[in-house]
């Protein structure tokens, strides 16, 4: 915990990609937290957060500069995904007896938009009186397959009470499906330091999306009674993690999403660190938490010149229900022309000593 971490210097993020100025933005707030964007992948880069000596740690995953995201073998750090989080099965799905056919980048899996997703795009900025950064992207009908030109906004907002408040809205001229989520990577003990398995983890949650060995959805909703999946209270990852259980085996561990029932008011999700005393809370009014533990982490170089290995990260990914354009027994959000898609997830930082 030694280690002083730091904003990534602005001017490693000046870049052009495909013909769009790349940048980096900052925002401070009244109780010293910082965090740090790019409009590439319309990205969380850093989450500077006071530990419970008061020293700032960096609890995000990523690196000191775009050249760093592009290397990288994991894609999705910090970054927004789209046009559909997760994974849609087979890489296909139908709206209106009209078959759409999508790129397959997890076997025969569609996960988090295709390989050319929403975490590849320079978007169009704005920042507002250095409190929020809203990015702005079109994409284009036919888009890795999706139907509809749609027009998104993420808002990110740094609050004087150490929140991140994201924001995610849509419009489209066609009928679609949408699911929109941040994929920040989390270590309350400061990025690249070791893994978090120590961490106390608890979500707000009686049942969790059952998947088969291809991570997609059995079409049950499992309940998390006497399974290793119960975490309505406080437990360390590494007690339920290594546990005989076929849904930890299909996915190396953590990677389900739990059903959602919780206001927006009410926490979903929570984390804490013992090491550093900071405690991560996820409120949302998405209606499942996704709830990854960084199993194929591997091998990239963090901001620290530390590895990312398994598990050097986790996930509190808010978003609809895993596959649901093909799951014909879960809700199925569509978004109309000439409706708004407008979701909401709120990272909340603080200190228990």
């Amino acid at each position: 915990m030694s280690k002083s971490y730091t904003i990534p210097d602005t001017e490693k993020f000046e870049g052009n990609l495909h013909g769009k100025n790349t940048h980096l933005f900052t925002l401070k707030n009244r109780a010293g937290m910082q965090i740090a964007l790019t409009d590439y992948g319309a990205r969380l880069v850093s989450a500077l957060v006071p530990d419970k000596n008061g020293n700032l740690i960096d609890v995000v995953l990523g690196f000191d500069s775009i050249q760093g995201y592009l290397n990288a073998k994991e894609l999705y750090h910090g970054a927004t995904i789209g046009r559909f989080a997760n994974r849609i099965g087979n890489g296909k799905f139908v709206i209106e007896n009209q078959e759409y056919i999508l790129p397959q980048n997890n076997g025969s899996n569609c996960i988090h938009g295709g390989p050319d997703g929403f975490h590849t795009k320079v978007w169009d900025r704005q920042v507002s009186f250095k409190k929020k950064v809203t990015f702005y992207y079109v994409s284009p009908n036919g888009e890795a397959g999706f139907p509809g030109e749609t027009k998104i906004t993420v808002t990110y907002e740094l609050t004087d009470d150490n929140e991140i408040l994201i924001n995610f809205r849509a419009t489209t001229d066609k009928r679609t499906v949408i699911n929109l989520t941040n994929h920040a990577y989390f270590n309350l003990n400061g990025e690249g330091n070791g893994d978090i398995l120590n961490h106390l983890v608890q979500i707000n949650s009686n049942k969790f999306i059952e998947i088969n060995e291809s991570q997609l959805p059995t079409g049950n909703l499992k309940s998390i009674i006497d399974t290793p999946f119960d975490l309505r209270k406080e437990t360390k990852v590494v007690e339920k993690i290594g546990c005989d259980d076929k849904q930890l085996l299909f996915a190396k561990g953590f990677d389900h999403s739990y059903i959602n029932e919780n206001p927006i008011t009410q926490v979903a999700a929570s984390a804490y660190s013992a090491e550093s005393g900071i405690a991560l809370q996820l409120y949302t009014d998405y209606p499942t938490v996704h709830f990854y533990s960084g199993n194929y982490l591997s091998n990239d170089l963090g901001k620290s010149g530390k590895k990312y290995l398994p598990h050097g990260g986790f996930c509190f990914e808010a978003q609809h229900y895993l596959d649901s354009p093909n799951q014909g027994r879960f809700p199925k959000y569509i978004l109309e022309a000439g409706q708004e898609y407008n979701f909401n997830m709120k990272y909340k930082f603080c200190v228990r000593k």
